[in-house]
């Protein structure tokens, strides 16, 4: 699976401000609602309760947040660069700026919503992905470094 299958290019912004976890997990499920056609509230609560079980601070500086509904019909992305990086418990105490959000599909589906995060983790994971990610002068140069083959 490649990024680009869950990610548009209209999906990802550079130099977001954000002061803290909570306030950014609460700007990108109001920015994902639309998309799904469900209130944003109800995305960062999935969001928080899956932050509960376990940060999805990744190390590195990322964060991969995702939580599953019903609605979806296939995976979503949302993919920002803060504009000064926040504390996110991630496994490695380090702060996050790099930040993917992803929505899955609940149920059916489950090869595609782990295709997905793994697609996800795997570019993330590259230090040399996530440094061009920090030098991007803007959300379409990151959207070209991310989904580059």
């Amino acid at each position: 699976m490649k990024i680009s299958d869950f990610l548009a290019a209209t999906d990802v912004r550079a130099d977001l401000a954000a002061p803290d976890k909570k306030k950014l997990l609460s700007l990108l499920a109001s920015d994902a609602a639309t998309r799904f056609n469900l209130s944003g509230d109800r995305i960062a609560a999935a969001l928080i309760k899956r932050e509960e079980l376990g940060s999805t601070g990744v190390g590195g500086g990322v964060a991969i947040p995702h939580a599953r509904f019903a609605e979806a019909k296939a995976p979503l992305g949302v993919l920002v660069r803060l504009k000064k990086a926040i504390d996110y418990d991630a496994v490695d105490s380090k702060p996050v700026d790099i930040v993917f959000l992803l929505l899955l599909p609940d149920g059916a589906g489950g090869d595609r919503q782990l295709g997905s995060l793994a697609a996800t983790a795997r570019k993330l994971r590259d230090p040399a992905i996530t440094a061009a990610l920090r030098r991007a002068r803007d959300g379409a140069e990151m959207y070209r470094v991310l989904t580059a083959e």
